[in-house]
């Protein structure tokens, strides 16, 4: 028998470890007993801590909370009791936050993946921005994602959507999210309500869409989606809702899509899908209630088969192209029809029976609003429509061909809002009876062939604010009754044949924005009530027989932004408080016998975009600023006494502006004789002296000393100036060289720099020529040079250049030959223009010839060579072919820069003024006199 011995070190390891496992079952022991006396101590070492920091987190990530919705998310209160908060009974964890309509502006704090048992969130109509946070899709609970009418960016697919397994509910409607709709959507087998409205989603609906087996509601209206439905669509069987509207959508709606009998609302308005509808619609989607298919392309006819849907509550299909007639049965079985909208199609045919269908539709006796316009229903509106529902309270029938009288029995549709039968072929009188909508509030019958006058029992309309009765043959004057329509805010009567006064209670409808009289033979006078609009913003009033003049209490009409009194017999002047109307944009009183100046400060009207005073018989200077300067939005013409404006308005220069040029002449002529008469000693010396010095030198004057009274210029500025002599600052091309248009840097004055051809024959000479012609001779019609230039180019090449004042209207040939066609301005230049320009040449002419310190013959005179400035103020020209003429002891020298025929083509001698004065006035052969 063998003996066995315990080791010492075993047995101690023994006892040590049963003292452990004692120890924990008797901390487990006193867990259990906290459980049962404290729950919430308990829940809080087991973890939910992390909720409450979560929460806290979530609430630091908001920058406002104006109605302090989360000022209970604090201390002592336990945050299962904030606001907001729900938590499960058994775990006291947060099971849902619901946030919604709290206006809480701020971002979704990514610590809100650490509620880990959270299944529900909404915080829809708040203002939250930013990403959603891709840590909401850990939530492996979450089967209600509510974050709409926000303004959350970025992309689905950044979401992992593919981990939201228990996603019932997904709803992102109107934020700001991008991007395409990611296919890993067709993953979530629960998805009950998928709603993406009013985003910026593009690219196509994605097939796989089609795997989403629970899918009831599917919305994604108003995105940028483009391409076609996929077929796999029509495998959602439970689907109740398909809304796809405003799209860029196309192609034809599967057919497989037609047969979901669940479906209840097909809205797909606004898109490019095409086709027809199959003839069986009515019988495969029983369930239908509501149909949008309106702004699309479909085409054929309307299925007789539609009504056997009677859950049908709304049908608008608009804005399509369908044809043909309307099911004559087509209401009887829809008991629940609210509103049937067939407007914008083909429909009709313009037969005598194409209205039979409004019978049916006495047994839909819940019938709100119909609209048949724009179609081509013909034939008389049937007595019938007295028939449909009192409930109807939106009736339209306009721009049909729908003839004969207007049913008195329409005053039957008592709750009737709208009723528009415009632009028809409607005859007879307005049907008294319809004094007796008393809940209608507007009434629309323009554009028919309606007589007699407007009936009295209209003033019984109180509600009404929007009558028009325009384009019709109505006669008789406007009941100043009319006026008790309180409400009344469009009045449009135009083109009738009313006469008589405008009545002065009509100016005391405070409520009026539109007023439209034009086109009738109303007399008498605006009266100066007028002012009382102070909401007025259209007022038509042209083509009358209105006179007297325009009160100045137009100017209280300061939301007026449109005005026209054309075609009137308006006189006196135009009231200097139109400058007051500041939002005017619209301002038309021509054809009228307004006398007096244009008001300076209508330039200062800061929004106005057209102003026609045409054919009065205005006079004065034409302001120059605001809508003065911009000669496409103006019309002055037919005012023969205006004066100045823009250059392009081709007015007569203003007579102070005359005047003030007379003066100048007298006053330097004035100059002339006196200092003729005290240097006429000093001159005949001077010429002495210079005969002298000529007969010793026995040569011709240098070039250097011709140019030598002029400043000089260097190439490196002129080259700066004109951009290096650039092709687009070219103005000008003569025989000798080229104009070209510059900026010097010194005062950044606008010059033009005239730089010679060196290459040309005579080019020098012409340079001398000039120099001499203009070194000392100074007038205002004279262009005036200011420095010259006699030096190297950057090649090495010999270069000259003369530089002037700037004329910024260009040449006189420019000026007679331009073609104009704008409406408001005559062709060319205008008579009285065409004699200033003659006068300033002829003075120009006159002083080189018998007032320069030596006469001086130009030799090339010619449109092209007289040059107009901002002023229309002419002056002459291109002196390289001048003649310097002297007289000294009987004995006549010429100084000439060339030899051979004096002139170019268009050369006028000017022998005498009257010969010159013919030239200019008359020299325009495109000219109509």
């Amino acid at each position: 028998m063998k003996l066995h011995m315990h080791n010492p070190t075993s047995i101690t390891s023994t006892s040590t470890s049963c003292a452990l496992w004692q120890s924990l079952f008797l901390l487990y022991v006193i867990l259990l007993l906290s459980l049962s006396f404290s729950p919430i101590k308990a829940n809080a070492l087991l973890g939910n801590e992390t909720d409450r920091l979560a929460l806290v987190k979530f609430k630091e990530s908001i920058s406002n909370d104006p109605h302090g919705v989360l000022r209970s998310w604090s201390e002592p209160i336990h945050f299962c009791s904030w606001n907001g908060v729900t938590c499960g009974h058994r775990h006291q964890r947060v099971t849902a936050l619901n946030l919604e309509g709290s206006n809480l502006r701020g971002t979704i704090s990514p610590y809100i993946r650490n509620l880990t048992f959270l299944s529900s969130i909404n915080l829809k109509n708040n203002s939250f921005f930013g990403e959603i946070p891709h840590q909401v899709c850990r939530l492996s609970r979450l089967q209600n994602l509510s974050l709409g009418y926000n303004m959350l960016e970025g992309e689905l697919s950044a979401m992992n959507l593919s981990y939201c397994s228990e996603l019932r509910e997904l709803a992102l409607t109107k934020n700001r999210v991008t991007g395409v709709i990611p296919s890993e959507l067709g993953t979530l087998t629960k998805l009950v309500l998928l709603n993406l409205d009013s985003n910026n989603l593009t690219g196509e609906i994605p097939p796989s869409l089609g795997n989403m087996s629970s899918l009831e509601q599917f919305y994604v209206q108003t995105n940028k989606l483009v391409g076609t439905v996929p077929d796999e669509l029509g495998k959602l069987k439970r689907l109740e809702v398909f809304a796809t509207g405003a799209n860029s959508l196309s192609g034809m709606l599967p057919l497989s899509l037609y047969n979901i009998s669940s479906l209840r609302i097909l809205s797909i308005t606004d898109n490019q899908f095409e086709g027809n509808f199959p003839p069986n619609i009515g019988l495969t989607l029983p369930s239908l209630q509501e149909l949008y298919v309106g702004g699309n392309k479909f085409s054929g006819v309307i299925p007789e088969s539609l009504s056997n849907a009677s859950q049908l509550q709304d049908i608008d299909v608009s804005e399509n192209n369908f044809v043909g007639q309307v099911p004559a049965s087509f209401g009887v079985n829809l008991p629940d029809l609210r509103r049937l909208n067939l407007e914008h199609n083909n429909l009709g045919n313009y037969s005598a029976d194409s209205l039979d269908f409004i019978a049916s539709l006495a047994n839909c006796s819940k019938l709100e609003g119909l609209s048949l316009s724009t179609n081509n229903f013909g034939g008389v509106l049937p007595n019938s429509i007295s028939n449909l529902s009192t409930s109807l309270t939106q009736l339209y029938f306009s721009r049909n061909l729908i003839s004969g009288t207007i049913p008195e029995t329409l005053a039957n549709l008592v709750n009737l809002i709208i009723l528009s039968l415009s632009y028809n072929l409607f005859q007879g009188v307005i049907p008294a009876s319809l004094g007796k909508l008393e809940n209608l509030q507007a009434l629309a019958l323009d554009g028919n062939k309606l007589s007699g006058k407007i009936p009295l029992s209209l003033v019984n309309l109180t509600q009404i604010a929007y009558l028009t009765l325009s384009e019709n043959n109505l006669e008789g004057s406007i009941t100043p009754k009319l006026a008790d329509c309180q409400y009344l805010q469009y009045l449009e009567l135009s083109q009738n044949n009313l006469s008589g006064t405008i009545p002065v209670k009509l100016f005391s409808l405070s409520s009026l924005y539109f007023l439209n009289l034009s086109q009738n033979g109303l007399t008498g006078s605006l009266p100066g009530e007028v002012g009382n609009l102070r909401t007025i913003r259209y007022l038509h009033l042209s083509e009358n027989n209105i006179a007297g003049e325009i009160p100045q209490t137009i100017g209280d009409c300061e939301s007026l932004e449109l005005l026209s009194l054309r075609g009137n017999f308006f006189q006196g002047n135009l009231p200097s408080s139109l400058a007051s109307l500041k939002g005017l944009q619209y301002l038309d009183l021509s054809q009228n016998n307004l006398t007096g100046k244009i008001p300076k400060d209508l330039q200062k009207l800061p929004v106005l975009e057209y102003l026609n005073i045409s054919f009065n018989d205005l006079e004065g200077e034409v302001p120059n600023q605001g809508i003065f300067k911009n000669t496409t939005a103006i019309s002055v013409v037919g005012n023969i006494k205006l004066c100045g404006g823009v250059p392009k308005l081709q007015l007569a220069r203003c007579p102070k502006t005359i005047e003030s040029k007379q003066g100048k002449r007298k006053g330097l002529k004035l100059t002339i004789i006196i200092v003729c008469v005290t240097t006429s000693f000093l001159l005949f010396a001077s010429l002495v002296f210079l005969f002298r010095r000529r007969k010793s030198t026995g040569q011709s004057q240098s070039e250097h000393s011709t140019i030598g009274f002029l400043s000089k210029v260097s190439y490196q500025k002129l080259h700066q100036a004109t951009n290096g002599f650039s092709q687009s600052m070219l103005i000008g091309k003569g025989a000798f060289g080229s104009v070209y248009k510059g900026v010097l840097d010194q005062e950044e004055s606008i010059v033009a720099v005239k730089v010679l051809n060196l290459q040309q024959k005579g080019a020098s000479k012409s340079f001398i020529a000039e120099c001499n012609a203009l070194r000392n001779i100074r007038h205002r019609n004279l262009v005036k040079i200011l420095t010259c230039c006699s030096s190297e180019d950057y090649n090495g090449n010999e270069f000259k250049a003369l530089v002037f004042e700037y004329m910024s209207n260009g040449s006189l040939e420019k000026m007679l030959h331009m073609v104009n066609t704008h409406e408001n301005q005559s062709r060319g230049l205008s008579l009285i223009q065409r004699l200033n320009i003659a006068s300033d040449v002829a003075s120009a002419i006159y002083y080189l010839h018998d007032h320069g310190e030596h006469p001086i013959i130009h030799c090339d005179l010619k449109p092209s060579n007289v040059l107009l400035d901002n002023e229309m103020i002419a002056h002459v020209s291109d002196f390289g072919l001048a003649r310097l003429i002297l007289n000294t002891t009987g004995i006549s020298e010429s100084q000439t820069s060339t030899t051979g025929i004096k002139g170019t083509i268009g050369y006028a001698p000017p022998g005498n003024i009257s010969s010159l004065f013919n030239f200019y006035v008359w020299s325009d052969k495109n000219k109509d006199t």
